[in-house]
């Protein structure tokens, strides 16, 4: 199986020690492999108030975390029965597993924040085979020739009419396989 992103439903206000806790859970219960990253989708907003800037951090969600996750039975439980969880967006209940977010839509969320679907310092090297899931090459496979964290793209080999061809495609606009 393979990592996906949920949106967990948290008691509003709570995000961050849900965040800290599922993370201390996910360690202890030796489950880093399953659950992989928790993020508190945040933006900062700068206000001017009586002449003076002040820079905020405002949550994008309130009450809803992302959860990056092998969608396991234990994994499933583990995230479900953490305190201030109150269930996973896209279940209809009576023990339905969730339904992911689409790649496209975590992109969103995560480039808003500066942060990369992909984790590239751990999922992505060069020789790594990928997937295109977005843009023009939409569909077609490739391999990892380059990767440019500076400006989060990365240059593919793709057989194009039985070719070899190098192609610059941005981060999240791929899959590994």
């Amino acid at each position: 199986m393979e990592k996906q992103w949920y949106v967990v439903n948290t008691y509003s206000g709570h995000e961050n020690n849900v965040k800290e806790k599922l993370e201390a859970k996910a360690e202890s219960m030796d489950m880093k492999d399953f659950i992989c990253r928790v993020v508190v989708p945040e933006e900062k907003i700068v206000e001017v108030k009586d002449g003076v800037t002040k820079e905020k951090v405002k949550k994008m969600f309130p009450g809803y975390i992302l959860v990056e996750m092998v969608m396991t039975d234990e994994a499933w439980y583990a995230v479900r029965n953490t305190p201030g969880v109150t269930g996973f967006i896209g279940s209809s209940g009576k023990g339905a597993k969730p339904t992911p977010l689409q790649p496209y839509e975590v992109d969103k969320i995560l480039n808003s924040m500066g942060i990369s679907r992909i984790n590239v310092s751990e999922d992505l090297e060069v020789d790594t085979k990928v997937k295109i899931i977005s843009g023009p090459f939409n569909g077609m496979f490739g391999t990892v020739d380059s990767i440019d964290i500076a400006t989060q793209k990365v240059n593919l080999l793709v057989d194009l009419f039985g070719q070899e061809t190098s192609v610059e495609v941005e981060i999240g606009q791929i899959q590994k396989i």
